[in-house]
């Protein structure tokens, strides 16, 4: 194989990704002689070092460049315990089908493009029905989206299911569920290594773990921490405000909240993308609205599980474009 993670790619592959990439990261380099060779892998990889195309460039390659089963069904499932996270892969995956698509047909080779579907709790009921119908190449999910195919008549669409790969898997180690397929487990936080493997591998039928092979290409990064009090005495919060004169029918205390919101809106002012992260809905709600008020136009949006779909696509389609602050 060599030392060239590419070696192993076919020609479109490879003249795709040189195209698009001055190199490999580091996570790259180590994932791809494994997967290939058909191990399961574990990658501990920083946010941003391509881990999720190190899982995937080899089985698109694999997909593209190999017979075509005998008949439609699903060799590769991607499973993201964030429902945004799914659907940003299957958007991302656009990129190198397409890529490679073209590059297949510069050099005039034969190549099957691989179907994608995706399922999470907002998929409509007649894109779950097709899939059941017509069973994709590639299949992107969440882990409760997947247990119900599992339960239903769409199983039968796994069946012949190649490589799973896990992304964020620390946050789906708690619910211990896995499959009998090689796996390619990827997260930026995962620890302790040895155990997050033996989750990934599970046991084979005589109770023994099945081997993982650990891709290590972490490193630590360097983070500016500031601790910001914008009030001259905490121990002050607890006291009655003063209030105006007349009746009172309640005592009122003084908040910190009204000290935060100025800073918070000079930072988010300042840069280009600012998230927030409170305990609760409710007071996500609150704290956007203040922000605004404050800030005399709409600058903040509240993101939480219970918005609308259509309200959160666009909020996240906003972020990302830098519509918003």
């Amino acid at each position: 194989m060599g030392s060239d993670p590419l070696a192993t790619f076919h020609p479109a592959t490879r003249a795709w990704f040189e195209a698009t990439f001055a190199a490999p990261t580091r996570a790259q380099e180590l994932a791809w002689p494994a997967i290939v060779a058909g191990e399961s892998a574990l990658v501990l990889a920083p946010t941003g070092s391509g881990k999720t195309l190190a899982a995937f460039l080899a089985a698109i390659d694999r997909l593209m460049f190999s017979p075509a089963p005998p008949k439609p069904a699903t060799r590769i499932v991607y499973v993201s315990p964030l429902k945004a996270l799914a659907v940003d892969i299957e958007r991302n995956l656009r990129a190198p089908l397409v890529g490679i698509t073209r590059q297949a047909q510069r050099l005039g080779v034969p190549y099957r493009e691989p179907t994608v579907a995706i399922r999470t709790g907002d998929t409509p009921s007649r894109e779950r029905a097709r899939f059941q119908r017509e069973p994709a190449d590639i299949f992107i999910t969440t882990p409760e989206s997947l247990y119900l195919v599992l339960t239903s008549l769409a199983r039968e669409a796994l069946r012949r299911v190649e490589t799973v790969i896990v992304d964020e898997i620390h946050a789906v180690v708690p619910t211990k569920r896995g499959s009998h397929l090689q796996r390619v487990g990827l997260s930026a936080t995962q620890r302790p290594l040895d155990e997050i493997a033996r989750f990934l591998g599970g046991l084979d039928d005589t109770g023994t773990p099945r081997p993982v092979r650990v891709l290590d290409a972490g490193r630590r990064k360097a983070l500016e921490l500031r601790v910001e009090v914008p009030v001259e005495d905490m121990a002050r919060l607890g006291e009655p405000a003063e209030i105006p004169s007349g009746p009172v029918t309640a005592v009122q205390r003084s908040s910190i909240w009204p000290a935060i919101h100025p800073r918070l809106l000079e930072l988010i002012r300042a840069h280009r993308s600012t998230l927030i992260f409170v305990n609760s809905r409710r007071l996500a709600e609150r704290l956007a609205a203040a922000l605004n008020e404050l800030a005399g136009e709409e600058l903040v949006h509240a993101h939480h599980g219970s918005i609308a779909r259509e309200q959160r696509l666009r909020i996240e389609d906003d972020l990302k474009s830098g519509r918003l602050p």
